[in-house]
């Protein structure tokens, strides 16, 4: 049970929808925890009727889809009950309640529980039984607990759909408003896609703490389980509870750096330096040529270095799977002095003055440029469920511009990708140092 609702707690993150979550949970999380079966019903917006939109075992047979999907009134049968009381409901047996709908395999007890989000019904979680007393307070705390994560995340998903129709209500206005010179328009698109980023940090951070404190509760009761747990098999499963624990707490600084909340220790370093080594330990531990095109006379610049090394790794892997074997990365390094007329050479959101640019490009597949506004978004990515979470990239955005800096991309599909790293040079650096 822990193993599975920690790797819940870890995939929550990058659920893209409200039909994936409810199918997710239909199956990879109700249907391994022991329930026979599982139906998720979703709420009309007027909060009068339950849809089922979701099932698992024997009633759906027919994997991701619904065929007749049920629809149930408010106050009709347990369902309609529960979503009309907002409390769960146990039922011993359903033969002897008057309000029991009968199935075609009628059941003989049942437990159902609300989904409430941004205090309205957003659905119900049910789940039947053939034996009589199936469930008791053990499985109301499991099933609970499921809804109130199904629900936190349902939060997440309703405000990043209001902060989406805000921001392209304020790009049409604004279009409108800017469509005298292409110049002034490209300028206010990226003022906007700026701002999107600070409210989703903004969002990210608050969102972060709060999951932050979920997985401290579960990993101390790991911790403890594992000093009671004499068996090997119990050890385990302890293990691999504890490591997904882990990669949620990495995915929690993840989050908290792009919302430009992570500690930071910087000093004042050469860069051409730290990038030789990381180049060492990268070519060492994974297998990859890099090479190094390291300008002469760099400006020392103010940077943490596990948070370089961090970026550094995320800019890699990512273009390790974007490259064939025998592709190769280019790590080049200069000196920019950037000023308010390097529009179309620098990114605009930069303060004029001195930075070090750190370039890493690949030969890979290269990027659309209908994702290229969306990679640095949290938990956007191309891969499947579980496969990816879609905050390294936004973690490196989160660390440049937390430092003072900025970063920017390039790219053409076949051709590969460069990401641009600025810097700011450290302070009172006036000429190039030797």
């Amino acid at each position: 049970m822990l193993r599975t609702l920690n790797t819940f707690a870890v995939d929550l993150m990058s659920i893209p929808s409200v039909d994936d979550l409810f199918w997710y949970v239909a199956q990879n999380v109700v249907g391994k925890l022991g329930f026979v079966d599982c139906v998720i019903y979703q709420s009309n917006e007027m909060q009068t009727e339950l849809t089922q939109v979701a099932a698992w075992g024997e009633k759906n047979p027919y994997g991701r889809n619904i065929i007749n999907p049920l629809i149930i009134p408010f106050g009709r049968g347990i369902t309609g009950q529960v979503a009309q009381s907002r409390q769960p409901i146990i039922v011993d047996d359903l033969l002897s309640d008057v309000d029991y709908i009968a199935d075609t395999e009628p059941a003989r007890s049942e437990i159902c529980v609300p989904l409430i989000s941004a205090g309205r019904i957003a659905g119900v979680i049910d789940s039947e039984h053939p034996d009589v007393a199936a469930f008791d307070e053990r499985e109301l705390e499991i099933l609970s607990t499921v809804a109130a994560m199904t629900s936190a995340k349902l939060d997440l998903l309703a405000e990043t759909e209001r902060s989406q129709r805000r921001y392209e209500d304020l790009v049409i206005t604004h279009t409108q408003l800017t469509r005298e010179t292409k110049n002034r328009k490209s300028l206010e698109a990226k003022l906007f896609e700026s701002r999107k980023q600070e409210a989703i940090g903004r969002l990210a951070g608050r969102f972060a703490h709060e999951f932050n404190n979920l997985l401290t509760v579960i990993s101390g009761n790991i911790e403890l389980l594992q000093l009671d747990a004499p068996e090997v098999g119990g050890h385990n499963t302890l293990h691999d509870a504890r490591m997904a624990s882990a990669r949620g707490e990495q995915l929690i600084r993840d989050m908290l750096a792009f919302a430009q909340k992570t500690r930071l220790v910087p000093e004042t370093a050469d860069l051409n330096a730290l990038v030789s080594a990381f180049c060492f330990e990268c070519e060492d531990s994974l297998g990859r040529q890099v090479d190094q095109n390291l300008a002469a006379g760099l400006w020392p610049v103010s940077v943490d270095r596990s948070a370089l090394e961090n970026m550094l790794l995320a800019l890699i892997l990512n273009g390790i799977e974007a490259m064939p074997d025998d592709g190769i990365f280019e790590i080049k390094t200069e000196n920019i002095f950037h000023t308010l007329t390097d529009g179309r050479n620098s990114p605009t959101d930069l303060t004029p003055g001195r930075y070090v640019r750190l370039s890493v490009t690949d030969q890979g597949v290269g990027i659309s440029p209908d994702l290229l506004t969306q990679i640095f978004d949290p938990f956007f990515t191309t891969k499947t469920v579980g496969e990816g979470t879609g905050l390294g990239l936004s973690m490196v955005l989160g660390v440049m511009r937390q430092s003072g800096g900025t970063v920017a991309v390039r790219s053409e599909v076949g051709q590969g990708t460069t990401f641009d790293l600025y810097f700011p040079a450290a302070s009172g650096v006036n000429e190039f140092v030797t």
